[in-house]
C-alpha cells in the first residue's frame, strides 16, 4: 500500500545502502530526514589484502566465511584493480561459501557464486552456531571481517574446531564523519520533529551514541529517544541497542530483515501512535 507512511519524518542514518531505503521510505509518503554518519572506505594498507587475495588465488581455501557484502564488493574492487578478479573469482568457486546473513549471499551472486549455507540470524553468533555443527579439523578457512567489532569469539570458535583461519579487513570506516548533521539530529529527537529512527546496521547505533557522548549530549540523545518510535531492521541491530539500555520498538518479522518488511512494521507502529509531529 502506497501512501501509509504520510505525515510523518523518519530519520535515517546514511551508511551504504541508504539511498534505497530513503527512495522506498519517500514512496510511501514520509519525508526523509538524512543524517550522515560516516563514510566507508577501503583499508588505509591495501597490502595485508591484496596479499590474502593472493593466497586465496594461489592456494584456494577449503571454506570461505563473509561477514558483509561490503566486504567482498572491496575485495573485487582491490582484486580487479590488480588484474587479479576473474582469478578470484575461479577460486572462491571451490571453497564452501557460508554468509552472515542475505546480504553477502546478494554480493556473491554478483559475481556469479551461491553461498551454500546463510545464518538463521545475521550474527556473529549466529555463524559460530552454523559452522559449529561441522568439521573443520585441518581445513583453511578464510574469513571476512568487518570493522568496529571485537571478533575473537568468532576466530576462537573456529581455531578451537581445528580450522586454519585466514582473515581479511578489507575496509574501515570513518568514524569523525558528519558529527554536526548527528548532534542536529539528536536535537530534532528531542525536539518531537522525528516521528521514528529507522536503524540498519549495528554500526549505526554506536556511531551514534559515541558522537553524542564526544559533543556531551548523550542526556539529550536518550531523552530524544524515548519519545521516538525506534525501528530495527533485526536482531544484530536490536542486541546492539540493548548493550547500550535502549530498547527495539518495532522489527520486522522473524526472517525478514529487509526494508521492505521493515518499512511495513514502522508503518503499522505509527498507525497505532499520535505522531511526534505532522
Amino acid at each position: 500500500m502506497a501512501d501509509r507512511l504520510n505525515g510523518t519524518r523518519i530519520l535515517i542514518l546514511e551508511t551504504r545502502e541508504e539511498a534505497q531505503f530513503s527512495k522506498l521510505l519517500a514512496e510511501q509518503g514520509a519525508e526523509v530526514v538524512q543524517c550522515p554518519m560516516f563514510t566507508i572506505e577501503d583499508a588505509p594498507d591495501p597490502a595485508p589484502v591484496e596479499a590474502w587475495i593472493r593466497r586465496a588465488v594461489e592456494r584456494p581455501f577449503d571454506d570461505l566465511v563473509l561477514m558483509t557484502g561490503e566486504g567482498l564488493r572491496r575485495i573485487m574492487k582491490l582484486a580487479g584493480a590488480r588484474g587479479l578478479d576473474q582469478a578470484l573469482v575461479a577460486a572462491l568457486a571451490k571453497p564452501r561459501k557460508f554468509t552472515r546473513g542475505p546480504k553477502p549471499g546478494r554480493a556473491l551472486r554478483e559475481v556469479g557464486l551461491e553461498a551454500q549455507q546463510t545464518t538463521e540470524k545475521p550474527t556473529t553468533e549466529g555463524v559460530i552456531e552454523m559452522l559449529g555443527g561441522l568439521d573443520l579439523k585441518g581445513r583453511r578457512l578464510g574469513l571476512q571481517l568487518y570493522p568496529d567489532k571485537d571478533h575473537s569469539a568468532l576466530t576462537g570458535a573456529l581455531a578451537a574446531q581445528g580450522a586454519e583461519v585466514d582473515t581479511v579487513l578489507p575496509y574501515v570506516y570513518d568514524s569523525k564523519a558528519a558529527d554536526a548533521n548527528i548532534v542536529a539530529a539528536i536535537d530534532d529527537m528531542a525536539g518531537g520533529r522525528i516521528d521514528s529512527i529507522a536503524l540498519t546496521n549495528l554500526g549505526q547505533v554506536r556511531r551514534l551514541v559515541e558522537a553524542a557522548k564526544a559533543h556531551g549530549v548523550e542526556a539529550r540523545l536518550r531523552a530524544g529517544l524515548e519519545r521516538t518510535l525506534i525501528a530495527s531492521v533485526g536482531p544484530a541491530v536490536s542486541g546492539e541497542l540493548a548493550t547500550h539500555g535502549l530498547r527495539a520498538d518495532v522489527s520486522p518479522p522473524e526472517d525478514a530483515y529487509f526494508m521492505r518488511p521493515l518499512i511495513s512494521a514502522m508503518a503499522a507502529a505509527l498507525a497505532e501512535r499520535k505522531p511526534a509531529t505532522r
